[in-house]
């Protein structure tokens, strides 16, 4: 057994070790409640004073808007080392300890100032990324995978020190010991070591920041990107659920992401308005007074009626028959309204492709395509002036004596039958 070091010698000690010599243990014992006293009043003035005194010097000397609260946390986890560097120190003076125990409990308190290191450099990391949020920039480069790793790094080292000093030897031997098993923590690690590829790929190319809406049908996720982790993509549907999306899958797998849209100041209209083939017809003495009354056609017309008169004049010399003559139809000048409609409409971006025209004929009739950008990439802006110029288009497809496609049902048979009184 090892002779402790000599206690500081002071009478009332000495009388104190004198009165409780009859028991065997109550010296030690008296010794060591006093030691865990001692760490107990360490533990209450660091954290119950000095960093009472640090929070208020803080505040007195930080400007309005400064939050000293989240390094202050940082601190007080550290102030959680004091206790066990108390006891650790005080155990080699209590006496009559075997020198087994005083070694083993000095292992456990040194184990706890690592883990207590190591939990609080975490901490300092998610402060660190708190305060790197509030940048400007920080959507377009997030920095929360890297942080991520960096922890799992801590933590890793942390663990190795801690068995390290509760086995007794030395890290350096447990780091070499740990050569041989790298294959084995590159499978245990195989999805970190991805996920941490795939985050430096997507934070170097852009390809997905936070708040950009994606849609990804493979993993049911349409909605705007709330987090980006080291191993998982937070998505908040437009249903106000949450999917995660391992973050290689971002890599790996395809997705849209509708950044472009929101940043080029335009949404796409790209509808069709399905026409009944058999409204077709050229401009009669019925319809030619009814179009000529729009405003936005006096152009078209004009120009129209200049070119086929110069056609048809020509034209006349040598076929002279009404066949052969150029004539407006119904469905072109209509073409023609929609087009004027939607370059005079002020919230359609006349600065983006704008286009009306007839695509190839099908079972449910003629579509005629209207393809034009909004001035608003806002969906409810967006719905509403979708929805504003088809139903215009809608109402005033009569006037140019079209109709639009739709299967027919028995409800107008039914409807006249009403009307008749029959059963």
């Amino acid at each position: 057994m090892t002779t402790p070091p000599p206690m500081l010698s002071l009478p009332w000690l000495d009388s104190l070790q004198q009165t409780l010599q009859p028991w065997p243990m109550a010296w030690p014992a008296s010794v060591l409640l006093a030691l865990i006293a001692v760490a107990w009043l360490a533990n209450f003035i660091t954290k119950r004073i000095l960093l009472r005194g640090l929070r208020k010097m803080i505040e007195r000397f930080s400007g309005p808007g400064h939050n000293g609260k989240q390094p202050l946390r940082v601190i007080a986890r550290l102030a959680n080392i004091v206790p066990s560097v108390v006891i650790a120190a005080g155990l080699a003076v209590v006496p009559e300890l075997p020198p087994g125990l005083v070694k083993g409990l000095q292992a456990l308190c040194h184990a706890w100032t690592v883990l207590t290191i190591a939990l609080a450099v975490a901490h300092a990391l998610d402060v660190f990324n708190t305060f790197y949020e509030r940048r400007p920039d920080a959507r377009n480069k997030p920095i929360k995978g890297y942080l991520q790793v960096a922890k799992i790094v801590v933590y890793v080292l942390a663990g190795l020190s801690i068995v390290a000093t509760l086995a007794g030897v030395k890290l350096l031997h447990v780091l070499t010991g740990l050569g041989a098993a790298t294959a084995v923590f590159m499978l245990i690690f195989q999805d970190t070591i991805l996920s941490l590829v795939a985050s430096v790929q997507i934070s170097g190319d852009g390809r997905v920041r936070i708040g950009d809406w994606i849609e990804m049908p493979s993993q049911n996720a349409d909605g705007d990107v709330i987090d980006i982790a080291l191993h998982t993509v937070t998505v908040q549907n437009w249903d106000k659920t949450v999917t995660t999306i391992p973050t290689k899958k971002l890599v790996t797998d395809s997705f849209k992401n509708w950044r472009g849209m929101q940043e080029s100041g335009g949404r796409r209209i790209k509808r069709s308005l399905y026409l009944d083939q058999h409204s077709v017809r050229f401009l009669d003495d019925e319809l030619r007074p009814r179009i000529y009354q729009f405003a936005l056609l006096d152009d078209y017309l004009a120009s129209k009626r200049e070119e086929l008169t110069q056609w048809n004049t020509q034209m006349a010399q040598q076929h002279p028959e009404p066949v052969n003559a150029r004539r407006l139809t119904n469905l072109g000048t209509f073409r023609a309204y929609v087009e004027r409609y939607l370059r005079s409409h002020p919230r359609i971006n006349q600065d983006m492709t704008l286009l009306v025209r007839q695509l190839a004929p099908t079972e449910h009739g003629l579509p005629l395509e209207i393809y034009c950008f909004t001035a608003s990439t806002a969906w409810g802006e967006y719905e509403a002036t979708q929805s504003d110029i088809f139903d215009h288009l809608l109402a005033i497809l009569p006037e140019f004596g079209l109709r639009v496609f739709q299967q027919s049902s028995d409800a107008m048979f039914m409807h006249e039958r009403e009307k008749r009184g029959e059963e």
